[in-house]
């Protein structure tokens, strides 16, 4: 069953929404501990002095501002305890906006808001009238002692929030040289709508299940083989030999050709007209395998440990 990381109330107006929270995604990242390479031991982590390399004791150990180089501004634990916000337990919303009027580069951590005691007439309250006037809204929820700025929305009958970076977190994008040459760029109307036929062959809707992590799937499966004491010789890569670049025009054809291609190949299988085509597996040259030596094999559960980190 899963487990809240934080409960509180929703402020709407004189409306108070009892609401718990839960983290909606749970990270897949492959850890790996790092080892001396000679014995396989853990490699520890030493706070030292980098003056002197003299291990510091975690009670002496101060917070420090970099001012200029090698030069801070000491900040004691009650001088920051002062300054941190008001620990609540409210979730005030301030505003409501159109979900388009949000630039998805502002999201930050999603996650799942369910009613709490008492709390489940008002949240549906909450949930269908932002869902009927499609409106986002946009509060403030201290954290962990960390206010946030977060965007709650009526999703498939569940409130979801996810907190937001602040506008001055944000670089704006004219810092980037090379957009100038971009803009000084000119298109033909042919050019153009060419590649929106390329787009409009393409689309389709969104399924998350399609997208699959295959570099961590592989990283996994080479570390069940490695553990059932299956050596892994890397074969060389072989050195890409890359085709002189044709002209946008040429690429843009050939392109909408390679699609129209695989579409017809897709209705000829079977598959509906109109239906999404899916891209043919990446063909991958197996590596070379050395006969597996006669050392005991790991245990498969120590594996998984190790890669869960």
């Amino acid at each position: 069953m899963a487990r809240s990381i934080w409960t509180g109330a929703i402020s709407f107006g004189l409306v108070t929404v009892p609401v718990k929270l839960y983290s909606a995604v749970n990270r897949k990242t492959v850890r790996f501990h790092q080892l001396s390479g000679k014995s396989h031991n853990r490699i520890a982590q030493k706070r030292v002095d980098a003056q002197n390399d003299k291990e510091v004791p975690f009670e002496e150990i101060v917070k420090g501002f970099e001012v200029a180089p090698d030069r801070y501004v000491v900040v004691e634990p009650a001088e920051l305890d002062a300054l941190q916000p008001e620990k609540t337990k409210t979730i005030d919303i301030e505003d409501f906006v159109e979900l388009a009027q949000i630039d998805p580069i502002f999201y930050d951590h999603p996650y799942y808001l369910a009613p709490g005691a008492g709390g489940a007439k008002p949240y549906r309250l909450l949930l269908e009238a932002m869902r009927e006037t499609e409106k986002v809204a946009i509060a403030r929820v201290v954290i962990r002692s960390k206010e946030q700025l977060v965007a709650i929305r009526s999703m498939d009958g569940v409130l979801e929030m996810a907190t937001m970076l602040f506008a001055d977190e944000i670089l704006p994008s004219d810092r980037l040289e090379e957009l100038a040459e971009v803009r000084g760029a000119k298109t033909s109307k042919r050019e153009l709508d060419i590649a929106k036929q390329l787009v409009a062959s393409l689309a389709g809707d969104f399924d998350p299940d399609k997208y699959r992590d295959s570099y961590r799937e592989e990283v996994l499966q080479l570390i069940e083989r490695k553990a059932h004491g299956e050596e892994i010789a890397v074969a060389p890569a072989a050195e890409e030999v890359r085709a002189p670049a044709p002209d946008l025009m040429s690429a843009l054809k050939a392109s909408l050709d390679a699609v129209r291609a695989q579409d017809a190949d897709v209705a000829a299988d079977g598959a509906p007209n109109g239906a999404p085509s899916k891209p043919k597996p990446r063909a991958k040259k197996p590596a070379a395998k050395k006969p597996a030596t006669k050392k005991p094999a790991a245990k498969k559960t120590r594996a998984r440990a190790a890669a869960k980190g």
